[in-house]
């Protein structure tokens, strides 16, 4: 048998030390701050200003910038946003945002299961689906986050939730921007031509996730869908996401209890993110509808 590295033989020692030293009662809190970066030139900002830019990202900063907690005991945890008071105007323009927002998410790490109470437009959805696990390699690197000793660890996913980075902006109406757009799906082969519903959503992309966790604390729990490493994990970057915990509360006076979300149409993953999907072509197109129509009614203007 091939022998592990001196410092994963060590982490695994501190984990089942540590997991067999916390109550059957155990709980914690995990506060974590979730960044998300856009590149807008695929939103049709390749000619906006960089004044015109920042404005956009400024209106863009709370949906792409969140708070959360995850309580958590050694099976079970609920992943919840932090509501926050949304200064007046803010958001203006990208307020649909808010609808692709994920609501609380509770994770069960010995059932496998996985449920998130999500509304979208006015309906509220229960998605029900199967917990799947990735295949962590596990590096020998680490790192200090807070007093806590993290190790780091790497997986490849796709991911099957909808991404609003998976949908280009329709072209602004410029001839020049048309011809572009035609070029672009031209170029792209099979890979929309036989697409007719959705024809500019690209491909599944793989993702390569980078985990920081801490076997200090001995659960398989982490932020969002992420789980499964010897340790609570602490910090997750993927793709164009930094998830960073910057709180931790251990067997709280008060503790919470960690309920599934049971509100909703029941759908699987897959089953939602085709809601959310077809539901975004058709505001896709109705922009574009719009834009051209209220083109026109400006040039009939005197």
């Amino acid at each position: 048998m091939k022998k592990l590295p001196l410092k994963i033989a060590f982490l695994l020692t501190v984990f089942f030390t540590s997991f067999n030293a916390f109550s059957q009662d155990f709980q914690g809190k995990a506060y974590y701050q979730s960044k998300t970066t856009v590149d807008l030139d695929e939103f049709g900002g390749r000619d906006m200003s960089p004044e015109r830019k920042k404005q956009i990202q400024e209106r863009m900063k709370n949906f792409l910038e969140k708070e959360y907690v995850l309580t958590f005991n050694q099976a079970e945890s609920i992943y919840k946003e932090e509501e926050k008071l949304e200064a007046p105007g803010g958001g203006r323009g990208f307020r649909f945002g808010s609808s692709l927002s994920s609501g609380p998410k509770y994770k069960n790490v010995k059932t496998k299961e996985v449920i998130t109470d999500q509304e979208f437009f006015g309906k509220q959805f229960l998605i029900v689906d199967e917990l799947k696990a990735l295949e962590w390699k596990m590096g020998t690197e680490t790192k200090q986050i807070g007093q806590y000793t993290c190790f780091k660890a790497t997986a490849t996913t796709t991911s099957d939730a909808f991404d609003i980075t998976s949908f280009r902006r329709p072209g602004r109406g410029r001839g020049n921007d048309r011809e572009e757009d035609k070029k672009e799906k031209d170029s792209l082969g099979s890979k929309t031509k036989g697409d007719k519903e959705n024809p500019e959503v690209k491909e599944p992309k793989i993702i390569e996730v980078v985990a920081w966790y801490s076997p200090q604390i001995p659960v398989n729990q982490g932020p969002d869908g992420y789980w499964g490493l010897p340790g609570l994990i602490l910090e997750i970057n993927a793709d164009r996401t930094t998830i960073l915990c910057t709180k931790i509360v251990l067997n709280p006076e008060e503790k919470e209890e960690i309920e599934k979300p049971k509100k909703g149409d029941k759908v699987t993953q897959a089953e939602y993110t085709e809601i959310v999907t077809k539901k975004m072509e058709e505001m896709r197109e109705m922009y574009g509808g719009r834009g051209r129509g209220g083109r026109g009614g400006g040039r009939g203007r005197n």
